[in-house]
């Protein structure tokens, strides 16, 4: 891994591989670069991006955890594409990816050659959110990836249903680092006291404003068809404030799809094509 220093003076690594058309991926809330290994081998041809956010993967903590906040966030992305040279890149989001993607259209939209927002919307379902915060900075009891990839299978299927032990078993690997311990949590637990005082004091950004900025800049949003963080409902009122939003849905699949689901594949080949 490569790594930049930001203007706050955090070291924060990300993946740089291929020489095609940049595609920079952006992970979800407790996530890193890894979350997008399903996908990796369906993009060779690309030149794919993966940044680990501050306090996620190998990146620096935040000694002040304020500071795990989509804003931020999306300022550090500037700051990657100004470390790599890059004027404009095509950004793949999932779930806080996405979030992020949509506060760059607000404030950086020359930047972004075009968008997929992979299972996230401007509106998050209450049940999502509640799911989230049970989880969010809780160490796993599973002290093995094969007790783990268990009991993800266990707890995912209503979501995710016929998924194979062996991609669960994947899926651990990639959310758990192997400790002396047991499993390691690859985040800062300063996460949920972010959570926490963000739901607390109501500095949540308006998405809606975010995704109207949009309007102007090709974007794709893919939708699990059992997710409890995007409702069809949202994706229909996305449609109707962007005319050109393309969509799909993928079968048999929560929060969040793989990506590595020909529904997935087509819809980011669809909009890589307009870049």
């Amino acid at each position: 891994m490569a790594a930049f220093t930001t203007t706050d003076g955090l070291r924060l690594f990300y993946e740089d591989e291929g020489t095609g058309q940049p595609l920079l991926c952006l992970a979800g809330l407790t996530r890193c670069s890894r979350d997008f290994e399903f996908l990796r081998p369906h993009v060779t041809d690309l030149r794919l991006i993966r940044l680990d956010y501050r306090g996620r993967g190998q990146s620096d903590y935040d000694p002040d955890y304020r500071n795990y906040n989509v804003l931020r966030e999306a300022h550090d992305v500037i700051e990657l594409l100004d470390h790599l040279g890059l004027d404009r890149v095509t950004v793949l989001g999932t779930s806080r990816g996405g979030m992020i993607a949509m506060a760059l259209a607000a404030s950086h939209p020359d930047r972004l050659a075009g968008v997929i927002l992979n299972d996230v919307g401007p509106v998050i379902e209450p049940a999502g959110i509640a799911r989230i915060m049970d989880y969010v900075g809780k160490k796993p009891v599973s002290k093995t990836h094969d007790q783990a990839a268990l009991a993800l299978k266990q707890a995912m299927e209503p979501q995710f249903p016929g998924v194979p032990l062996s991609v669960w078993r994947k899926q651990a690997e990639i959310q758990y680092a192997a400790s002396d311990q047991g499993l390691a949590l690859r985040y800062d637990d300063g996460l949920h006291k972010a959570l926490l005082d963000q739901a607390a004091t109501g500095a949540i950004p308006d998405l809606w404003l975010f995704f109207e900025a949009l309007r102007d800049i090709p974007t794709a949003v893919l939708r699990g068809a059992n997710s409890d963080i995007l409702g069809a409902g949202t994706v229909a009122e996305m449609h109707r404030r962007h005319p050109g939003l393309i969509s799909a849905e993928v079968p048999d699949r929560g929060h969040v799809p793989f990506l590595d689901e020909p529904q997935s594949l087509d819809l980011i080949r669809r909009i890589l094509e307009t870049a």
